[in-house]
Formats: structure tokens, C-alpha cells, sequence
């Protein structure tokens, strides 16, 4: 009986043996499959880890290209300041020196803004040499009543007006001579920048560019809040240019690029960027 139940042992030990065989099997395959997906991960880990630190020294690379260019900016903007400043006092030198200077050599009213006394017209002496005799044949004096009245000077923005129309005509020193008159006679007036760019104009237009450089400067310099600044900028450049400044006039023309960026005077300046 003993015998029989050995017998019938041994047949379950060596299933029981083979299917522990299969399961070792079985779980070393798992545990081998396991690793390899381990090992990709750790690869690609690497990949990721290598990519987060390549755009971290990018990032770290572009602030301190912002910081670099921020700090520029800066020390341009202080410069434009403080050479704004300085040619804001050098115009005004200049222009009291050319002042006294046409005043003392006796230039027309239209450059120095003096008034000149008008010619006093003595009557005609005779060829005898004696002064003609009473009740002889003499044009009759008319009655203050009888004389025609001068004509009104034009006042205000007539003045603005008349100015222009004497550009049109090439008339510049008329021209200056009323835009003159009416920044006087008007000093509050929102349109005394205007008549300021116009002088300035009347100076291009002539061909005397240092002078239209320095009044393109008042009109900078002094009327900040100007729709007429942008052209200011923008011709006072194109002055420097014909001059053979190109280094003034470069710097002219980025200012209006960068202060007026959606003015007509931006393209232009853009296009003479350009150029250079």
C-alpha cells in the first residue's frame, strides 16, 4: 500500500517541479522586460534632463542680452538728454550771437526781428536853388478827413496765413518776417510751434541748412508736446545730412523711428536708416 502511494507521489513532485520552472521563467522574463523599460526611461530622462538645462543657460543667456540692452537704452537716453540740453543752450547762444552780429552789420528786419525806421521823403528842391513861393503852383495838402486810411496789418493767425502764402512765393524773408510777428504778438498762442517749424522751414527752403538746424532745435527742444516735432526730428536730420553730418543726422533720424514710430516722418526716417 506504502508503495503504491509513492508511486503516485513522484508524478505530482515532477509537475509541481515543472511548473516552478515556469514560473521562474515566467517572472525572470518580466523582470528582464522590466529593466529594459527602466534603462529607456533613464534615457530619455537624460534627454529631457539635457534639453530643461540647454533652455535654462538659453533663458539665462537672453536676460542677461535684456539686462545688457535695457542698460543701453538707458545710457543712450541720458546722452540724447544731456546733448538735447547742450544744443538747447548752444542754439540759444548762437542765435543771440547771429542776432548781435546782424543787428551791428544792419540786416533786413526779416533775420535780426528788428523794425527799421522808415525813410522820411524831403520835397523836391528846385534847380534855381530857392525854395518855391508861396502860392505858387504847389499839390494842395489834403485834410487828414480826405487821405486814404493805411491799410490794417494783419493780426493773429492772418499773420500764420500771410506767411505761408509769402512761402509759396519764395518770399522767405517776408515770410519769417510774419511768422516773427505773429509769435510776438501771439506768445500763448497753441500755433506759436507752428509758426517756430515754419522759420525753420523758410531756412531749409533757402538752403541755409545750419540755421534751419538751429530752429528745428527750438521747436524740439521747447515744444516737446508739438504735432510738429516728429518733422522737426526728421528735417533737422535731413539738415545734417546735407551738411556731411551723417553721425547727427543718423541719430535724428532713430530718434523720430523711436519716439514717433506711427508717424509719416517714422518711414521716411526708416528709409534714410536704410540708406546708410
Amino acid at each position: 500500500m506504502m508503495k503504491n502511494i509513492r508511486l503516485l507521489l513522484i508524478p505530482a513532485l515532477l509537475l509541481s517541479a515543472c511548473a516552478s520552472q515556469n514560473d521562474m521563467k515566467y517572472v525572470q522574463g518580466q523582470v528582464s522586460q522590466l529593466k529594459e523599460e527602466s534603462q529607456v526611461i533613464k534615457q530619455q530622462s537624460a534627454g529631457s534632463y539635457s534639453e530643461i538645462t540647454q533652455y535654462r543657460e538659453e533663458v539665462a543667456s537672453l536676460r542677461g542680452q535684456i539686462d545688457e540692452l535695457r542698460h543701453d537704452y538707458q545710457d543712450s537716453t541720458k546722452r540724447a538728454d544731456m546733448e538735447d540740453s547742450l544744443m538747447v543752450r548752444k542754439s540759444d547762444d548762437l542765435l543771440n550771437r547771429l542776432a548781435r552780429i546782424e543787428q551791428y552789420l544792419g540786416f533786413d528786419s526779416s533775420v535780426t526781428g528788428t523794425t527799421q525806421a522808415p525813410t522820411v521823403m524831403m520835397p523836391p528842391v528846385p534847380a534855381s536853388g530857392k525854395s518855391p513861393e508861396k502860392g505858387a503852383d504847389q499839390p494842395k495838402r489834403q485834410s487828414p478827413a480826405a487821405m486814404p486810411a493805411p491799410a490794417a496789418a494783419a493780426t493773429g493767425d492772418a499773420l500764420l496765413d500771410e506767411g505761408l502764402l509769402k512761402m509759396k512765393k519764395q518770399d522767405f524773408a517776408g515770410a519769417r518776417e510774419s511768422f516773427n510777428a505773429f509769435m510776438t504778438g501771439n506768445p500763448k498762442s497753441p500755433k506759436v510751434a507752428d509758426a517756430q517749424f515754419y522759420v525753420a522751414e523758410s531756412y531749409f527752403n533757402e538752403k541755409w541748412y545750419e540755421k534751419a538746424i538751429l530752429e528745428y532745435q527750438a521747436v524740439i527742444a521747447r515744444y516737446t508736446k508739438s504735432p510738429k516735432r516728429p518733422a522737426a526730428l526728421y528735417k533737422q536730420g535731413v539738415s545734417f545730412a546735407r551738411i556731411g553730418d551723417e553721425a547727427n543726422a543718423k541719430a535724428r533720424f532713430k530718434d523720430v523711428v523711436t519716439l514717433y514710430p506711427q508717424s509719416p516722418e517714422a518711414k521716411l526716417a526708416q528709409k534714410q536708416l536704410d540708406k546708410k
